[in-house]
């Protein structure tokens, strides 16, 4: 007579509380000492569980790093954002969408953004999560790009190559924490910016 495994959901739910734990104390030691600086033992110690248990419940450290900037992937605001530019027949609305977009992803996720997501380039395991979030990021541009195309919206002489760079100019990684985190805008006003600057490189002047 076979043998059935049992799941216990309180033993489920200690095990994520574990997990939980360890990846908070991962996001606070690598944004405070940054990813070089930190350890597993200090990860470890700082969740309150013993060396081991990280590895077996978060892994090492590019995968608890992976795991903290996994998240932006899956932030509804991307297809919100996308769902909303399809509808649109506004061209000047469609970019304030994209900016608009990004804001609301960048405001729920800033400290991973600025913090963690450049140091994920450094270890092999967190760096092809980070192109496959900057790869996404451009892809969803490209978007915004062909349904700029599609409306015959662009300027003359641009094409859609020359406006998926300039909305990646504007409204793409770089160009948040240069204005937020170098300058001290507010997100808001950045977005205000950045977006009224890539409707009038974009689009043909009224």
């Amino acid at each position: 007579m076979g043998t059935s495994r049992y799941h216990s959901p309180r033993r489920a739910d200690a095990a994520a509380a574990t997990r939980a734990s360890i990846l908070a104390a991962g996001r606070e030691l690598f944004l405070r000492k940054g990813y070089a600086g930190t350890t597993v033992p200090q990860i470890a110690e700082a969740a309150r569980v013993a060396v081991p248990t990280v590895y077996t419940s978060a892994g090492g450290k590019a995968d608890i790093l992976a795991a903290l900037i996994e998240p932006i992937t899956r932030d509804p605001a991307v297809g919100e954002t996308l769902a909303a530019i399809a509808e649109s027949e506004d061209a000047a609305e469609i970019i304030t969408l994209l900016g608009e977009g990004v804001r609301r992803t960048y405001e729920r996720h800033w400290d991973v953004v600025v913090g963690l997501f450049p140091q994920s380039q450094s270890e092999p395991a967190a760096a092809e999560v980070y192109e496959r979030i900057l790869r996404a990021y451009q892809e969803a541009i490209g978007v915004v790009a062909d349904r700029l195309v599609e409306l015959d919206a662009l300027r003359p002489g641009l094409d859609r190559a020359g406006a998926l760079d300039l909305l990646w100019f504007y409204l793409g990684q770089a160009a948040w924490p240069t204005l937020v985190r170098d300058r001290g805008w507010s997100l808001e006003r950045a977005a205000r910016w950045l977006t009224a600057q890539a409707v009038a490189a974009l689009l043909p002047p009224d």
